[in-house]
């Protein structure tokens, strides 16, 4: 048994969240011009990709510059990222929180020996902003275009997918719609059906504003209360100040379209057209949805290699929360299975 690699995966997980300081280089649009780190800073690079008129730009971090063979990198396992419905996808997976290192999702998982990526949805971050509000099946659209970006600059034609709250929601949509392109799908902070969830019924009060409007202010008072409304004492009260600060060039709204979608459509996902291997995770006090709700969805999924993680002293976001190299394990460790033994047929 090849224990090395075990220990180092433990060192940097647990290490990470303490030690970790999020990069800052960026690359330019083509790989060409990209940032090479040094010192132990991964590698980035920025990319566009096109819906129609609409941009959406993507970001991608790894351990080392890919081969110079047309960018191509496919011998490391693509990880993407999909963000949820109050900010985009650096703010989410690439934070920076001052005196608080060791945020940055996408630096442990390139550490960790991932290619990994992550896109803002239209009307988000860096994105084209338009008239649209960004509903899922926009996401579900900005995924399959980001998707075409992934395959034409590392060769794989799959993705592992990892997705909180509604980007949870986006990713299995696009699971369900592009089965073909997902390897192993994760989903954190997911909501089913929405019966019982304190988030939604709070939420649901203002579903004629999200009706008639399609974006909504977005400001220093949210971000901190998304890390405050479910459990106090589950996340480090700087990370909603670092997000409003990460957020603040981005002129302070965000779509409606995931919210309107959560309070009238819900169930937005038929389970049993999802066919790639699942890791449903979440954080025990969640308020988006409820661990019934969570296991209802996850019980018809036709993949029976699935798994479903309750993270204790966690709240909504696992991405973001004290107990994230927690987190981190869970996902590493569904992504990078070792193989079956067994000798049914």
């Amino acid at each position: 048994m090849d224990t090395t690699r075990g220990t180092s995966r433990r060192n940097l997980l647990t290490g990470a969240a303490s030690a970790l300081a999020a990069a800052t280089v960026a690359g330019n649009p083509t790989p060409a011009g990209a940032a090479t780190g040094a010192g132990g800073t991964p590698w980035s690079a920025e990319y566009w990709a096109r819906k129609g008129a609409v941009e959406l730009y993507l970001y991608r971090k790894r351990g080392s510059a890919p081969p110079p063979q047309n960018g191509k990198g496919a011998s490391l396992p693509v990880l993407f990222l999909v963000h949820g419905s109050s900010f985009c996808g650096r703010s989410t997976y690439d934070l920076t929180v001052p005196g608080a290192p060791g945020y940055s999702m996408m630096d442990v998982f390139a550490g960790l020996g991932y290619d990994v990526w992550t896109l803002d949805h239209e009307g988000y971050g860096r994105s084209s902003r338009t008239a649209g509000n960004s509903d899922i099946a926009s996401g579900v659209a900005d995924l399959a275009a980001g998707m075409e970006v992934v395959r034409r600059e590392t060769g794989a034609e799959r993705a592992h997918f990892h997705g909180e709250s509604s980007g949870a929601i986006r990713s299995a949509a696009y699971a369900s719609a592009a089965p073909e392109r997902v390897d192993r799908l994760a989903l954190s902070a997911f909501t089913y059906t929405g019966a019982g969830a304190p988030t939604l019924a709070q939420r649901a009060k203002d579903v004629e504003f999200f009706r008639t409007h399609n974006r909504r202010p977005a400001g220093r008072e949210l971000y901190r209360s998304i890390f405050t409304r479910d459990k106090p004492g589950t996340a480090d009260p700087r990370v909603g100040d670092a997000i409003a600060d990460a957020e603040a060039p981005y002129g302070g709204s965000v779509p409606t379209g995931t919210y309107l979608d959560m309070v009238t459509k819900l169930p937005l996902v038929d389970p049993a057209k999802v066919l790639a291997p699942v890791l449903m995770l979440r954080g025990e006090y969640d308020g988006i949805s409820t661990e019934d709700d969570c296991l209802a969805f996850y019980r018809q999924l036709p993949n029976r290699d699935r798994q479903f993680v309750t993270l204790p002293g966690s709240a909504h976001s696992l991405v973001l929360g004290y107990n994230r190299a927690r987190f981190w394990h869970a996902l590493d460790a569904f992504l990078r299975p070792p193989a079956r033994e067994d000798r049914l047929s």
